[in-house]
């Protein structure tokens, strides 16, 4: 019973954060030759949206809310098991330190994935609304497994924190 519920316990964590690179160079964990993401992406073969649509499945544009960097602090709680704000500090996943702006795939140190790494993305507020929404679908062949944050508002407030972590 006591493995079962460590077992358990690891898989609640894993689900809720990357499994992506190192800062040493490591490689994603594999299941049966797939990626942790690849097993876990959906099944359809719709093509993520261009790096420049900002579209979201809910239908709410990000210019329709205010976000409260406070409220924004305790939504990321939820990530900080695999992201941190502070630069240069990658952890599992690599440091959301000015991640506003910048293009995906180029913190220096960090093993991201190739899908990552050459998405074309460039992190503005509106796309990193659409991709908090449901990452595998912007990104389907990347490392991170978080499912996602339904919530507009919630994603609203985690980018206004991301802003200014301060």
């Amino acid at each position: 019973m006591k493995t079962l519920s460590s077992l358990l316990a690891l898989a609640i964590v894993t689900a809720g954060c990357s499994g992506g690179g190192t800062d040493s160079g490591g490689s994603a964990p594999e299941t049966g030759g797939a990626t942790l993401s690849e097993a876990a992406a959906p099944a359809d073969s719709n093509a993520p949206p261009p790096a420049d649509d900002v579209a979201t499945l809910d239908g709410v544009a990000y210019a329709s809310l205010t976000g409260d960097a406070a409220s924004g602090k305790t939504a990321f709680m939820q990530c900080r098991t695999c992201h941190v704000v502070d630069p240069g500090m990658n952890r599992v996943g690599p440091s959301l330190a000015n991640i506003v702006g910048r293009k995906a795939g180029t913190i220096p140190g960090f093993n991201y994935s190739k899908a990552n790494a050459d998405s074309g993305i460039t992190w503005t507020e509106e796309k990193l609304f659409q991709f908090l929404e449901k990452p595998q679908r912007v990104l389907p062949k990347s490392r991170m497994i978080y499912a996602g944050m339904p919530d507009a508002q919630k994603r609203a407030d985690l980018i206004a924190y991301l802003k200014n972590p301060g």
